[in-house]
């Protein structure tokens, strides 16, 4: 299992939780924690776009659906959740990534996406239009 206290966001902070409704991350506990057990690395926490969801639909990874068999929700647009830090990395090369909220993403991310790319997608220079 992990140990929350060592769990830090890409600014090397205490993590903010992603999202409590629908709950997500990997331990579904609200925050994009990783450890050994999470090998798809569920890090980033974004704000789920309708262009993303179609995106990741069209590549295989349906995350609109509901599938309570595995407590999972369905995500509409608006939505916040732990994605895989590589399913983003694929989104983002394609256009389609969606906005990052980067106080709740876990440093890990920086392990396969940088900081820079990381801020140019962030969920607060997404509303403001930069």
């Amino acid at each position: 299992m992990f140990d929350a206290q060592v769990q830090k966001n890409v600014y090397g902070q205490p993590m903010l939780a992603c999202s409590l409704d629908p709950m997500t991350g990997y331990y579904r506990n609200g925050c994009c924690d990783t450890g050994v057990e999470d090998r798809g690395m569920h890090t980033v926490c974004v704000v789920a776009s309708a262009s993303f969801l179609d995106f990741s639909k069209a590549v295989g990874n349906d995350l609109s659906t509901p599938h309570p068999e595995f407590d999972f929700p369905g995500l509409k647009p608006g939505d916040r959740w732990c994605l895989c830090a590589l399913r983003w990395l694929e989104a983002f090369e394609a256009g389609k990534a969606p906005p990052v909220v980067l106080e709740s993403t876990n440093l890990a991310t920086l392990d396969l996406v940088s900081l820079a790319t990381l801020e140019k997608h962030s969920a607060k220079s997404v509303a403001l239009g930069h």
